[in-house]
């Protein structure tokens, strides 16, 4: 009876050293190549005519292009270009998120020492299936008996638009 019990034991123990060690299994892979998001300006920020004050004042533009005035006067009678910036987001129906500067400033053309900054960027995005577009606007600071002029900056500010 031992000899049948050793061989039991040896036939379980030769099958368990036996046993599958190692597994495979195959894998598919995929890959989804979408369009780089992209970005392009069809209007710039135009904060219009602004008339001076005694005071430091502000003009503050809307993304829906209204505009509104602290401490400064905006003419009605003669308001020059008022616009928001706008620019057109080809995003292929992916979520992304936009980027703008804090603040930006603005030089006079005859004095390039008299500046003005704009701060307090809003966008509003009209949202569509691949292609949006993008409306800001932002908050015109001037100084007391601020310089007349026409301000501005050639070098401009970026708007970037980047996938979530």
């Amino acid at each position: 009876m031992k000899n049948y019990v050793f061989l039991l034991f040896i036939g379980l123990f030769g099958l368990s050293v036996s046993a599958q060690n190692s597994a495979s299994a195959s894998v598919n892979s995929r890959a989804t190549v979408i369009d780089p998001i992209k970005i392009d300006k069809t209007v710039d920020l135009d904060f219009g005519n602004i008339i001076s004050a005694y005071n430091p004042g502000q003009v503050i533009l809307s993304p829906d292009g209204s505009r509104v005035a602290y401490g400064v006067q905006i003419s009605n009678a003669i308001p020059g270009t008022v616009n928001p910036a706008e620019a057109v987001v080809t995003h292929g129906n992916n979520n992304y998120a936009i980027t703008l500067p804090e603040q930006f400033t603005l030089y006079n053309q005859e004095n390039p020492n008299q500046v003005l900054v704009i701060d307090r960027f809003t966008v509003q995005p009209q949202e569509g299936n691949i292609v949006d577009i993008i409306k800001i606007g932002a908050t015109l600071n001037l100084e007391a008996n601020q310089t007349s002029g026409f301000y501005t900056n050639s070098t401009g500010f970026n708007v970037t638009v980047s996938y979530n």
